[in-house]
């Protein structure tokens, strides 16, 4: 049995979830898991604030690549991977462009535990806001006492999440100091 090593699969973009669900239903039934064991869409979370609602959803790092380790040196193992619908090829050293790259290149290891461990990190962070926002933009507070105001950016505090926001309080120009939390960017 060969080694394992990461392999990086180009895919239609969109189609990333599909495509692994896929996957991963081949590598069991041609009973390929020793040779295939993990497929990964290198995703983050990313909170938004919608409607006054704060949400969740993923974001991938890298739309239209899915990640797999296999052990290409077992033939039906690149073969399954190959012929699932959606996926374009390997990203390979000789790739001419039309997914007919004959030896994929696995990824090297420090860039696969950037990869990971950018993942590993999202996973023990906390809110991290998908909309960082940009001075001088409008936004709306949506929650504690200035609620229903409007204001606009004056400050970004991106380490500490916070946002120095001009809001106009009885017709006078007041300086405010929110958390993203509690804005939302006015369409």
């Amino acid at each position: 049995m060969g080694e394992q090593k990461w392999y990086v699969l180009r895919v239609i973009s969109g189609q990333e979830r599909k495509i692994k669900t896929y996957l991963e239903n081949e590598i069991a039934r041609n009973k390929l898991e020793e040779y295939i064991p993990q497929v990964l869409i290198p995703s983050e979370k990313v909170y938004e604030m919608r409607n006054g609602k704060k949400r969740v959803r993923e974001r991938n790092f890298f739309p239209g690549y899915v990640l797999v380790s296999a052990d290409l040196s077992h033939g039906e193992a690149y073969h399954v991977v190959k012929s699932v619908p959606g996926v374009i090829g390997f990203l390979g050293a000789n790739d001419t462009g039309d997914g007919s790259s004959k030896t994929p290149v696995p990824l090297r290891q420090s860039e696969i535990n950037r990869i990971l461990g950018k993942v590993d990190e999202i996973d023990n962070m906390e809110e991290k806001l998908g909309t960082p926002f940009i001075v001088g933009e409008s936004i709306k507070v949506m929650d504690g006492p200035f609620s229903g105001f409007t204001g606009t950016v004056e400050e970004v505090f991106e380490e500490r999440k916070k946002l120095n926001v001009m809001v106009k309080i009885f017709g006078r120009n007041t300086p405010v100091e929110l958390n993203y939390m509690q804005v939302e960017k006015q369409d």
